[in-house]
Formats: structure tokens, C-alpha cells, sequence
């Protein structure tokens, strides 16, 4: 499966998000993707499976418990593939930088 298709989907995309500030068991996760999706254990399970499945997630056990952290490898690949495009929205926002810089000069001025 391609990075894209596998960060393509909102529920992967969440997971990933919940395991931005480390390692957390299958039943955490489980209980936020039902309660915001609306999805079954089961369900949420194999898109846990899926990111593992394609290195986005790790896990390892802990007794009974399986605790999931995030892979970066597969996101830096995902991130040298976009650098390509950054030229797209990187001026524009130098553009909104320097414009606000300008703005808040101006303030410092009038006061």
C-alpha cells in the first residue's frame, strides 16, 4: 500500500495524531477512534493493523496490553516526496511573514 493511501483515510490519520505524544495501548486508542468515528473495536483494530502493516506504527507487548507508538520513517519519506512542492506555499507564506512583520512595525510606529 502507498504512504498516501494509507494516510488517506481519517481514522489512520487520527491514530497517528493520538501517538504524537508517545506510546499508547490499543484499548486507548480503540475507545477515542470509536467514540469520534462511530466505528467498532474490531474496525479500529485493523486500521491499527494497516499502519503497522505498512511501518507507520509500531507495537510491542507489555503483559496483555499492546502498546502503539509511530514509525517516522515512512512520514520523513512522506515529507521527501513533498519537498518537491513546498514551492507551491512556501513563498506565499514568506510573503505573509514579511506582511506582518510590516504590520506589527507599523503598530510599534503609531504607539
Amino acid at each position: 500500500m502507498h504512504a498516501f493511501d494509507v494516510l488517506g483515510d481519517p481514522v489512520r490519520r487520527r491514530i497517528l495524531e493520538l501517538l504524537l505524544d508517545g506510546e499508547q495501548t490499543s484499548g486507548a486508542i480503540s475507545a477515542v477512534i470509536q467514540e469520534e468515528f462511530g466505528i467498532s473495536q474490531p474496525a479500529a483494530s485493523q486500521h491499527l493493523r494497516v499502519l503497522r502493516e505498512n511501518g507507520f506504527a509500531t507495537v510491542r507487548a507489555e503483559g496483555a496490553r499492546r502498546l502503539y507508538a509511530v514509525d517516522p520513517a515512512p512520514l520523513r519519506e512522506v515529507d521527501a516526496w513533498l519537498a518537491h512542492f513546498r514551492r507551491f506555499w512556501a513563498q506565499p507564506l514568506d510573503a505573509l511573514a514579511t506582511e506582518l512583520a510590516r504590520g506589527r512595525r507599523e503598530r510599534r510606529k503609531d504607539s
